[in-house]
Formats: structure tokens, C-alpha cells, sequence
């Protein structure tokens, strides 16, 4: 599990990436994706919007008794890794705060006090990631939109089934006037 090598800066809005019927039938239909990192070398992120059935302390023993959550499909590179997104820091090495209320990490040290704190948090295994203009050129093909939030009231305060929608309806789009492809001028 590798921390990014970019942390979100205070006041840096958070980037979610909101799938368009461009991607119907993949992996990534109706997904939201939370970016954490996106440079000129690539683009990692979390799918937040797809819980799975397995219990998060099936996939961490290490959990112990300190769980309940169920852990998320983040995308389908390294599924075997897990990131771990919650509200409140815990004071160890390995956490990246991405804005007030929102903080992950990848070290299962921190997962472990996450959890034992009685915090909420997702367990998100694997991550999607794109090559150096990977994203940018599927953004110009119209597979992803882009939603910038000051908070994550999204992940905290919206059921998994409806982030799509709101972050959609975030942007003021009509999702059935949404077709694939994307435009050129």
C-alpha cells in the first residue's frame, strides 16, 4: 500500500469523477471516483460509489472485532491493496488530509487506530489509474465529468446508490441528456 507523492493542499477543492454513459457496460458505469492524484506521470483514484458484500475485517483480519464496515471496490488495479478513507486524523505516519473532514490512507497501522477509535471509514481495495494523458484525453472524449466539492459530505452524508445522481445534479446536469461520446469543436 503506497501513500500519493502529491497531498492535497488546505483549501483545495476534492476532484470526483463522475462517469458519463461513455462507459456503460464496464467496470466503471455509474462510477464516482475520488482523485487523488493527478499529475503529468498519471492519475490515481477510488471508486466510491461501489460497496461490496464482503466484511472490511474479512479482508483485514487485523481488524478484529474494531469493524461492521464493508469494504469498497476502489478499481481493479492491485485489488489485493486497500486504502482507507475517514473523517478525523489519528496522529500516526501515512495520512494525507485531503480537506476538513476527509483524510486516507494506505497503512494498515492507521486502518487499525481508524478503526479502534470507533471512526467511520471505507476500506476501498484497489485503485483505478491512468497513464501520463490518460485521463485528460478520456476527459476530451467525454467519459468522465468533473466535480469539484469543498468537503466530503458526499461520502459521508450520501448513501452509495445515490452519489452518482448528487454529484451529477452538483454540476446542474440533466443525466438523461447525457449521451456518450464527447464534443469537439
Amino acid at each position: 500500500m503506497t501513500t500519493p507523492q502529491t497531498p492535497s493542499e488546505p483549501g483545495v477543492p476534492l476532484t470526483f469523477l463522475v462517469a458519463t454513459p461513455h462507459l456503460r457496460g464496464t467496470l466503471f458505469e455509474g462510477a464516482v471516483i475520488l482523485l487523488l492524484e493527478h499529475d503529468q506521470s498519471g492519475a490515481l483514484g477510488l471508486i466510491v460509489n461501489a460497496p461490496t458484500s464482503a466484511d472490511a475485517a474479512e479482508l483485514v483480519p487485523a481488524l478484529g472485532e474494531h469493524t461492521g464496515s464493508v469494504a469498497w471496490l476502489g478499481g481493479p488495479v492491485e485489488p489485493e491493496g486497500g486504502w482507507c478513507l475517514y473523517p478525523e486524523a489519528v496522529g500516526l505516519p501515512g495520512e494525507l488530509r485531503l480537506c476538513p473532514g476527509l483524510y486516507a490512507s494506505s497503512d494498515l497501522e492507521v486502518l487499525c487506530a481508524v478503526a479502534r477509535a470507533g471512526q467511520p471509514f471505507m476500506l476501498v481495495m484497489g485503485y483505478a489509474g491512468w497513464a501520463a494523458g490518460q485521463l485528460v484525453a478520456e476527459a476530451r472524449e467525454g467519459v468522465w465529468l468533473w466535480v469539484e466539492q469543498e468537503d466530503a459530505r458526499l461520502l459521508w452524508d450520501v448513501p452509495a446508490k445515490d452519489r452518482w445522481q448528487q454529484a451529477i445534479a452538483a454540476l446542474g446536469v440533466d443525466p438523461g441528456r447525457l449521451v456518450a461520446g464527447g464534443a469537439q469543436a
